[in-house]
């Protein structure tokens, strides 16, 4: 194998992904899409959102069973297997509310009349790592930090996720789920009760996700701030209530990550990280990571459909 392909994510929009895996030279052969001496790397949330999620979900399913692909669980999901398992009082783990529907809903209506269907899909999405250490490179949704990465690999079993497990962790293991809920969403900081943030549509924002490869000390909200929502001001933070993390250090192996919807496409952040999540939804533009063995990473190498 010469190298990887890191797939952004797809939301449903299948059409891009094959017009982009076409654009790197893959072919539709054998019931997948595959490529003679590359392998595909999806970077999670195939679904929701777009027109084409069966699509969608039959693409990356067959090429990850195939052998031509690997992937990892995105928080939509994550979200969908967590909407479906009841905890032990046989309350669903995710309410059946509207709040919480809204998010996968587009997908559940597709599935509305094909249960085994969807089943069958969801019993495979719960085969999915929610990570990949490939040794050159690492492979997340929205966040690594080894130290919690080392303690997840000791803690999560082999073969999958079995519902029970996924009960267990979440009523037993608080410190485990939310290493998972950082790497499905990121690295999220809740401003304290009496700490009003306004960003520039003039909104509180209580809660945002930090970049977690800026060292956090005398930064300001701006900085540290990672998304493509809005703008927070460039106060600094005062010492009392600042963040504390260790930073993803430039002489780690590179990281690519999705989640965080970059209007401006996708982007080498620093040497060693690249978020390839191009915003599909809104730019519908799709885009992938040629990856080498470089240590350095190169924006040359991003490749767009769209």
């Amino acid at each position: 194998m010469e190298g990887y392909d890191i797939i952004g994510d797809i939301h449903g929009y299948a059409s891009l992904l094959k017009k982009l895996l076409q654009q790197m030279g893959y072919q539709h052969t054998g019931g997948a899409w595959r490529h003679p001496s590359r392998m595909a790397v999806f970077v999670g949330d195939f679904i929701n959102r777009g027109p084409e999620i069966r699509e969608t979900l039959q693409m990356v399913r067959a090429m990850t069973e195939a052998g031509s692909a690997l992937a990892i669980l995105g928080n939509h999901e994550y979200s969908c297997i967590l909407y479906h398992i009841r905890d032990d009082n046989g309350t669903f783990m995710v309410r059946h509310i509207a709040g919480n529907r809204n998010q996968i809903q587009k997908t559940l209506m597709v599935y509305k009349n094909l249960s085994e269907e969807w089943k069958s899909h969801l019993k495979w999405m719960r085969s999915l790592p929610f990570f990949l250490d490939l040794g050159e490179i690492r492979i997340a949704h929205a966040y690594w930090n080894d130290e919690e990465i080392d303690r997840l690999k000791q803690f999560l079993p082999s073969g999958g996720l079995k519902k029970r497990f996924i009960r267990d962790m979440h009523e037993n293991n608080p410190e485990m789920a939310a290493i998972v809920y950082k790497l499905l969403k990121g690295l999220e900081y809740k401003c304290p009760r009496d700490l009003i943030i306004k960003c520039n549509k003039g909104l509180s924002r209580k809660v945002f996700t930090l970049n977690w490869w800026t060292n956090p000390t005398n930064k300001t909200f701006r900085q540290l701030y990672f998304g493509n929502k809005f703008i927070l001001p460039d106060y600094h933070f005062p010492p009392e209530i600042a963040p504390d993390y260790i930073p993803y250090a430039e002489n780690q192996p590179p990281v690519f990550f999705g989640h965080y919807c970059l209007g401006e496409g996708a982007e080498v952040i620093q040497p060693n990280i690249c978020c390839i999540d191009s915003c599909v939804d809104t730019t519908h533009r799709l885009s992938a990571y040629r990856w080498d063995g470089e240590k350095v990473l190169n924006p040359s190498k991003i490749v767009v459909a769209g």
